[in-house]
């Protein structure tokens, strides 16, 4: 029988819930489990591993050791020893030290020594959907000598940790499905705007140029006259098609956010373009959402030009909060153009309407770009 926590024990847990409910993706709720557990056993290192059904880890994140030990260390574990015994049997371990378990296999080389051990899963009814560990207990900071390893409140802690972590898990996993569900509604019903808006130009379009070509031999004027023709209804399809995408806001950002939803678009165009799209966002709080639509569509507009007009090969997406807004910058190795050729440039890769938003929500906009240097745009928006 575990000794109950204490006062001080008990807030501590509600401090670590409280982080864990900040998050809604499954690694960033995984990682501020780890961290929160390592911080409120006061353990050198923290790990949590969600099993998968092959006798290894589908997931498995780490805290207290750097990602240069991480590397060394090697692949993931496998569910051996301990890991093991916990998993299947679906029960807590306190041990004083690990390496004398009745089936501890030994660590690769770069693995960090480890003594005392506490072990929880993480439990939703009978499914396991995952185990945190945690070794090495400090001790109180300045003692000389070190602690005597974890204890029966530990235990009860790490146990009411487990229990609202798999809440946590749950609803992250329950987000992130139904985001991919909104993800699909959204392209289904881009697919038909994009028909409907568009068809009736494309066919005026073929139209117009058959009857150009019949016209070339026997009137070349006139052919000429129709083939300017397909070229303005070719330029007007073109506005449609940036019409549906581009202005239409999805329901994502309402529903997940500026960050989620660019980090999602910046995922699937990388796997639609085969391009490396890196997105990172640092300091960021909610802007209204005249301001979260013009960045948006600033970076959405800029990721075009990146992956259709400049053949880029790898394009690096940052959004940072500052103050009460915020900053963006989407930069890409591709060819560039000439800033003396701006007029020109502006029409043809939608400078104009990035600027145009910019200043519709008292922004600014930069573009530094030269041939074969890549572009750089940048944006910053204030808050509310």
């Amino acid at each position: 029988m575990c000794s109950p926590p204490t006062r001080r024990g008990i807030e501590a847990v509600s401090a670590a819930v409280l982080a864990m409910s900040r998050h809604l993706e499954v690694r960033e709720v995984l990682q501020t489990i780890v961290a929160s557990a390592r911080e409120l056993l006061d353990a050198e290192y923290a790990a949590l591993g969600v099993p998968d059904d092959h006798g290894g880890f589908a997931q498995f994140v780490v805290d207290g050791i750097s990602d240069e030990q991480w590397k060394a260390i090697g692949p993931l574990p496998r569910q051996h020893g301990i890991l093991a015994a916990m998993l299947h049997e679906a029960t807590s371990r306190r041990l004083t030290d690990v390496r004398e378990f009745e089936s501890f296999e030994g660590w690769p080389s770069a693995h960090p020594e480890m003594t005392d051990f506490i072990g929880m899963p993480v439990l939703d009814g009978d499914e396991i959907l995952g185990a945190i560990f945690l070794a090495n207990k400090a001790g109180e900071a300045g003692k000389a000598v070190k602690a005597a390893g974890f204890t029966e409140e530990d235990e009860a802690l790490l146990r009411i940790l487990a229990a609202h972590a798999a809440i946590a898990l749950t609803n992250a996993r329950l987000y992130e499905r139904s985001r991919e569900l909104t993800l699909a509604g959204e392209r289904a019903r881009i697919a038909h705007e994009l028909h409907d808006a568009v068809s009736q130009k494309l066919f005026s379009l073929r139209l117009t140029a058959q009857a150009a070509a019949a016209l070339v031999d026997r009137d070349p004027a006139r052919a000429k006259h129709e083939l300017k023709q397909v070229a303005m209804l070719a330029a007007e399809a073109a506005d449609e098609l940036r019409t549906v995408v581009i202005e239409m806001r999805p329901a994502a950002l309402d529903e997940d956010g500026l960050v989620a939803t660019l980090r999602t678009q910046a995922e699937v165009l990388g796997r639609v373009h085969a391009t490396r799209i890196a997105f990172t966002a640092s300091r960021m709080r909610a802007l209204p959402a005249a301001q979260e639509e013009a960045v948006l569509r600033v970076a959405q507009e800029a990721l075009h030009n990146a992956l259709r007009h400049a053949g880029a090969t790898a394009v690096e997406v940052r959004l940072e909060g500052r103050g009460r807004g915020a900053a963006l910058r989407v930069s890409d190795d591709g060819r560039g153009f000439e800033p003396s050729a701006v007029r020109r440039a502006g029409r043809h890769l939608g400078l104009v309407s990035m600027r145009d938003r910019a200043g519709g929500v008292g922004g600014r906009l930069s573009v530094e770009s030269a041939p074969g240097k890549g572009t750089v745009i940048e944006m910053e928006v204030p808050g509310g």
